[in-house]
């Protein structure tokens, strides 16, 4: 049975000071990604929002500086829909280690017609799986540099009940946009659990873990002006799916928590406690899908023809 592994009791507003780690949150200017940002500068870490939108970033770091006075927050312009700038943008950290990335940016679309990146790739895909997948092969020596490294992923449960087409992994015969989000979330789990098994093969000293937000909306969400206001009609019309669901500052607990804690490993699955829809952080069951070694091992070799790289070589 799932357990959780620290003592004490992890406590989601106490969390442990880490002044001396750098923590890169990709996507960190909204969303889920902003209040992980937010959370992991409240106990002393240098944390890094990777952004493709430098105003978007300024508007976070402002956000987070009134909410924790003193915080070490700078932004890093980040396309993960543009794999060519990836190695450049990681040279751009000047840092000499990482301790954590949180990949967390991702894409989601609504509606027809189908997009792609600039690279040629299906963009939900594209940036959510594949974008993520070559940034890990550059920040693979600064992890590595850290005496515990850790790549945490973010999953969805959109993830859930799809399933894996590596015959058409871009969506090009039958694109329908809610499952080629799903299965982008998909991919992106199933990266991170063989990810970790590669490394353990290796005998590297960086872990990867795999999280999801539960069920996290918009309206359940408190405001952090300029970055997000929250109307008065939102929250009481949010009200009844706050028996069920919860907000994306609960939903970042997850990660907030794989990045601190020692007791998390690699190769686990963290999730809100409440049937994995909201709550405090605990490991869980790795989904059965998730567990398929063959075709997690054929998704990165898809993934590694696609991107020409490998983020366990290095």
């Amino acid at each position: 049975m799932p357990s959780t592994s620290s003592t004490p009791p992890w406590d989601v507003h106490r969390l442990p000071r880490a002044d001396d780690r750098v923590v890169l949150v990709t996507g960190g200017n909204a969303g889920i990604g902003y209040f992980i940002a937010e959370q992991l500068s409240a106990t002393g870490a240098t944390v890094v929002l990777g952004s493709r939108s430098p105003g978007k970033a300024e508007a976070a770091m402002a956000a987070i500086r009134e909410r924790v006075p003193g915080a070490r927050v700078r932004a890093l312009r980040l396309d993960l829909a543009d794999l060519s700038s990836l190695e450049t943008a990681v040279d751009a950290l000047e840092s000499a280690h990482l301790d954590a990335v949180v990949h967390n940016a991702g894409v989601a679309l609504d509606n027809p017609p189908r997009r792609e990146t600039a690279d040629g790739h299906e963009l939900m895909f594209g940036t959510n799986h594949l974008g993520h997948f070559a940034l890990t092969r550059w920040l693979m020596p600064l992890l590595s540099a850290a005496p515990a490294g850790r790549v945490v992923t973010m999953g969805s449960f959109a993830a859930k009940t799809e399933r894996l087409d590596l015959d058409d992994p871009q969506s090009r015969r039958d694109y329908r946009p809610g499952r080629t989000y799903g299965r982008s979330k998909l991919a992106q789990m199933s990266f991170g659990f063989e990810l970790d098994r590669r490394l353990r093969a290796t005998g590297s000293t960086v872990a990867s873990v795999v999280v999801h937000p539960g069920g996290a909306l918009d309206s359940l969400t408190p405001s952090r002006p300029p970055v997000r206001i929250r109307t008065v009609g939102a929250r009481l019309g949010g009200a009844p799916a706050g028996v069920l669901l919860q907000g994306k500052h609960a939903g970042a607990w997850p990660a907030v928590r794989a990045v601190l804690d020692p007791g998390v490993r690699g190769g686990q699955l963290w999730g809100p406690r409440a049937f994995g829809l909201r709550g405090r952080p605990r490991e869980e069951a790795v989904w059965a899908h998730l567990a398929d070694t063959a075709v997690a091992a054929r998704l990165w070799d898809v993934s590694r023809t696609l991107t020409g790289v490998d983020p366990a070589c290095v």
